[in-house]
């Protein structure tokens, strides 16, 4: 075996395996996904016989994504700012205990509508909470130059629990019931429960307190408008998913009204959106060392374009099939590239609150997407409405072009001690606040204005993105090489913050201002703290 492939090549999508925990963690996360396919299957068949309306047993599913759109934020704050095992064991014990208890309700014949309804949603809940800190943990199991192939893994086996699930569901359910499959989905929690317990975390060390939720969420916010990475993979994202989810829309109704088949045949081109996107993660280490990931994902959104539109216009099985294979190429292409771009993108102590936000942004595009092109396919009917889209996500390639996504590999995100924490004259309060930071530079007036660009452009970015809530560059109008940069944080615990926060990236923009400093030594800093009067 070559040695590249030994230490993770992206040209081997198994790389990660080789790792035991990253290993154990994948297979134990497939085995709880069947399970919770089992489940969305049994409670929707379940409903059809406590509540046989349209409308109860779409709650279903509302049941089960609302929580990510009312809980990711606050999961991936408490996700960054208590242990992430820890965290994951108990979001996975909550989990296990909602199925079984809904389980033996159900066995025991107890299971009311409004009472499928209340555990749905608790399991929702658990699954929201739950999701960002899996996300963050994935660069803590795996080198860098695994995660791409390492993302395409996790995505290979969401697709492989979403072909087996619900196949596995409808056999159980007509042997044993809907309580059967819940129960089985509470033993399947048990599987991620040892694997966690198994992997010996090394806890992130901070002498601070501990960051509260809200300031927390707050943070996360501010992280995310003041990252231009993190923004472009946001903006990209949402111009697929919204575009992308005509095709899981309507594909129920394409093999119904359009093909005249039944639920064999969807059951068909689910299986063949899961082997496409298989293929695809297999195929996708190879083209990522040829191709940036910005050309992954413009070049497979127009394949997952064609296939929309091969969909829509195929008029028999084997076409439609065919497009099914396409589109799972497609859709972990750009699922996979934009994941890896959300995770380089993020420092650690803010990662699942900046994971939060893709999901939000995935799963809001692809439910809003949903019901556009339901709406649209009622009007116009539904070749009209995915030729719409197809057209859509082309557009959205234009649109979005300049959001690059490709460069952020680079950026080395790992933390720093570049920065120090300042020494203080006396005891002061850890919360006492505002405070205000002034750095004096002495530049060369002929190299002024290259410096303030350097400053605007980067360590405005870096103070505001670190907690600033204020920054400004000064010139002092009675001594031409004297510039003072000048930030404010809303507390000295917050500063402190900014200080751990510092990564080897920031690092090299402030060691290149500092370049522009005339004379040997350091810039001047001086904290000024609000008086209590």
């Amino acid at each position: 075996m070559s040695t590249n492939l030994i230490k993770g090549s992206p040209t081997s999508p198994w790389a990660p395996l080789r790792n035991r925990v990253f290993r154990m963690l994948w297979i134990a996360s497939i085995v709880s996904n069947i399970g919770s396919w089992m489940h969305e299957v049994g409670a929707g068949w379940l409903m059809t016989s406590l509540a046989p309306s349209p409308l109860m047993v779409a709650l279903v599913q509302a049941a089960t994504t609302a929580p990510v759109f009312l809980l990711a934020l606050p999961a991936g704050a408490l996700a960054d700012i208590v242990d992430r095992r820890r965290y994951l064991i108990t979001s996975q014990v909550w989990m296990m205990i909602t199925a079984a208890t809904l389980g033996a309700l159900t066995l025991s014949g107890m299971t009311t509508a409004p009472i499928l309804l209340i555990f749905t949603f608790a399991l929702g809940i658990g699954t929201a909470m739950m999701m960002p800190a899996w996300g963050a943990i994935t660069p803590e199991l795996v080198q860098r130059s695994e995660l791409q192939a390492a993302i395409g893994l996790n995505t290979i086996g969401m697709n492989v629990s979403r072909s087996v699930g619900p196949a596995l569901a409808g056999l159980i359910v007509a042997a044993a019931g809907a309580g059967t499959v819940f129960i089985l989905n509470a033993i399947s929690f048990l599987a991620v429960i040892a694997a966690l317990k198994s992997w010996q975390r090394t806890p992130t060390v901070s002498e601070l307190p501990a960051e509260r939720v809200f300031g927390a969420i707050r943070t996360g916010l501010r992280y995310a408008l003041y990252s231009p990475e993190l923004r472009a993979v946001l903006t990209k994202g949402a111009a697929f998913f919204v575009f992308a989810s005509a095709s899981w829309a309507l594909l129920p109704l394409i093999v119904r009204q359009e093909l005249n088949s039944g639920p064999g045949i969807y059951g068909l081109f689910l299986a063949c959106l899961g082997v496409g996107a298989i293929a695809g993660a297999l195929l996708l280490p190879r083209v990522r060392a040829r191709v940036s990931r910005d050309g992954i994902v413009a070049g497979a959104t127009g394949l997952y374009s064609i296939a929309m539109l091969a969909l829509a216009h195929s008029g028999n099985v084997y076409a439609a099939g065919t497009a099914m294979l396409v589109t799972g190429v497609a859709w972990i292409s750009v699922v996979s590239s934009l994941m890896t771009a959300a995770q380089t993108a993020l420092p650690g102590w803010v990662r699942a609150r900046g994971l939060a936000l893709f999901w939000v942004v995935f799963m809001g595009g692809m439910a809003a997407g949903s019901t556009l092109w339901g709406q649209i396919a009622s009007w116009v009917g539904i070749p009209y409405a995915l030729t719409v889209a197809a057209v859509g996500a082309l557009l959205g390639i234009a649109a979005t072009w300049t959001y690059r996504i490709g460069q952020h590999d680079m950026a080395d995100l790992s933390p720093s001690i570049y920065r120090p924490a300042p020494m203080l004259a006396d005891d002061l309060e850890i919360d006492r606040g505002p405070v205000m930071v002034t750095v004096e530079y002495r530049i060369d007036p002929a190299r002024a204005d290259e410096f303030a660009k350097i400053m605007h452009q980067r360590m405005r970015r870096i103070r505001r993105r670190d907690g600033a809530f204020m920054w400004e560059l000064f010139n002092d109008i009675e001594d031409p090489d004297r510039m003072v940069e000048c930030f404010m944080v809303e507390s000295w615990l917050e500063h402190l913050r900014q200080h751990e926060r510092a990564t080897i990236a920031d690092r090299e923009v402030i060691e290149k201002t500092r370049a522009f400093h005339l004379g040997s030594e350091l810039p001047k800093v001086a904290h000024l703290v609000a008086s209590n009067n």
